[in-house]
């Protein structure tokens, strides 16, 4: 890797390669994906607080990489990864060569003070460091969203022949009165669909002719961007390293003075002049230590080791049966087979009640035959899982859920639907009075729930609504 650059340039034993700068590239390019991830799957468990940070990450990462950035390239000469693989960003001399060898071996600490970056130089690296990567990223985002996906959409302009050619069909044409916003909002698109892709074009090809004609030692300059600000990649030296360990002693001592005054305490230790540095200098063993957990874990769980393990820890368990929701009903209901006794729905013996409405719910049993549906009884079709677990045809949970299913609606009305019910209860009901039979058949709005949303069974609320159920492949 490092042959062809050392053949081309055996003195500047300084000047990175090609396969580091783009190794280093390639890490800074893992970053923002990587802590939106991140911050997405923490976003699950704590909506409230990061939802809005989630929706505004490129704005928030771009805050973020501008402080870290800022600070590695005052106090390091490099970027944060620039920084990980010895790298550091120095200014090109306006001498003749853009080199002054002779005097680098003889000063290399004069020379280092004289090429660091300062003021202005720190800022037009951050544009490119920062600001360039979050343009593209939005840029690249709009494309995404506005023009891609009404690329394919193309409508014929049939003349007399018939065909007159095509034309895309656009719909973000400009209102006859528009606004000020939605003439900028044009203008935009417009941009986008007609501009951006060679300006993207000519983004990347720049790239490769500044990578190639770096390659061959053809310029200094591996980007095009840094040829504009004048900059160009080092390998950092001993007097890099010796102006980077004097610095940090003396912020050492500093931060030791800071603390170490009468009443200070904690307070001293949290001080800003102290706690920053601190904090943006431990990024640097961050990064390394999360690779090697991120490899650690890949290894983990892509070997057999873990699997062996846990099959070895789990061999002296004896872990108690699952107690699962509804298995003292069907206990109930199994005993009374049994012994031969009559099955009563669960909607009038012992009904589950509302939290909020404290009413009964209605509900069915669970049936005696898996292949039957617990609400029309009848064989399943199509069967579909509910958030508890039971299933049911797809059509009856459906419509039980949505509450338009004709048991539900024969059970509010208080009709007689002797499929559905039982006949021990029909022997009882012919047993009483006709007053109280009557009382009985009225409707039952007000007075029961119908168990809409809810679980045919159990009474439980479905989350999603039918959105919750799903689909059970035999």
């Amino acid at each position: 890797m490092e042959y062809l650059n050392a053949l081309q340039s055996p003195v500047d034993d300084r000047k990175p390669s090609l396969f580091e700068l783009l190794s280093e590239q390639q890490l800074a390019g893992l970053l923002p994906p990587t802590l939106r991830y991140l911050l997405a799957v923490a976003t699950h468990r704590y909506p409230r607080y990061l939802l809005r940070i989630l929706n505004n990450y490129d704005e928030v990462y771009g805050l973020l990489s501008l402080v870290v950035e800022k600070y590695y390239l005052q106090n390091f000469g490099g970027s944060f990864t620039e920084n990980f693989y010895a790298l550091k960003r120095e200014k090109v001399l306006n001498v003749r060569g853009g080199e002054v060898k002779r005097t680098q071996l003889a000063v290399p600490a004069e020379v280092r003070e004289r090429l660091k970056l300062k003021g202005t130089d720190i800022w037009k690296n951050l544009a490119v460091l920062v600001g360039i990567p979050y343009i593209k990223r939005k840029l690249d985002e709009s494309y995404d969203i506005h023009i891609a996906p009404s690329a394919g959409l193309l409508m014929g302009s049939g003349g007399l022949g018939g065909v007159e050619g095509r034309r895309y069909l656009d719909r973000d044409a400009l209102p006859p009165n528009a606004t000020f916003k939605q003439r900028i909002m044009w203008y935009y698109k417009w941009f986008l669909r007609n501009v951006y892709p060679s300006l993207n074009a000519a983004y990347y090809f720049s790239i490769l002719a500044f990578s190639l004609g770096y390659l061959f030692d053809g310029t200094k300059f591996s980007s095009p961007f840094l040829w504009m600000i004048s900059t160009r990649m080092r390998r950092m030296g001993a007097a890099d390293y010796q102006a980077i360990d004097a610095a940090r002693d003396a912020a050492d001592k500093a931060a030791t003075s800071v603390a170490g005054r009468p009443g200070q305490g904690l307070s001293g230790i949290f001080h800003p002049r102290t706690m920053y540095p601190r904090l943006l200098s431990s990024l640097r063993i961050l990064l390394p230590t999360s690779i090697f957990a991120l490899k650690f874990l890949e290894w983990w769980h892509a070997s057999d080791f873990s699997r062996q393990l846990s099959r070895k820890a789990a061999e002296g368990l004896e872990l108690p049966p699952p107690i699962v929701s509804g298995m003292e009903l069907a206990k109930k209901l199994d005993s009374y087979q049994q012994a031969g006794q009559p099955v009563r729905t669960a909607s009038k013996s012992n009904p589950p009640l509302s939290s909020t409405t404290f009413l009964p719910i209605l509900t069915v049993s669970p049936p005696t035959s898996s292949d039957l549906c617990p609400i029309c009884l009848h064989p399943i079709s199509t069967a579909a899982a509910c958030q508890t677990g039971y299933v049911f045809d797809y059509k009856c949970i459906f419509q039980w859920i949505e509450g338009t299913h004709e048991r539900q609606e024969a059970f509010m009305k208080g009709e007689k639907m002797s499929e559905w019910e039982d006949d021990d209860e029909d022997a009882e009901e012919e047993e009483k009075s006709q007053e109280d039979s009557k009382k009985e058949r009225k409707s039952r709005e007000g007075s029961w729930e119908s168990g809409k949303g809810r679980c045919a069974i159990t009474g439980r609320r479905v989350l999603g609504g039918t959105s919750g159920l799903r689909r059970v492949m035999v």
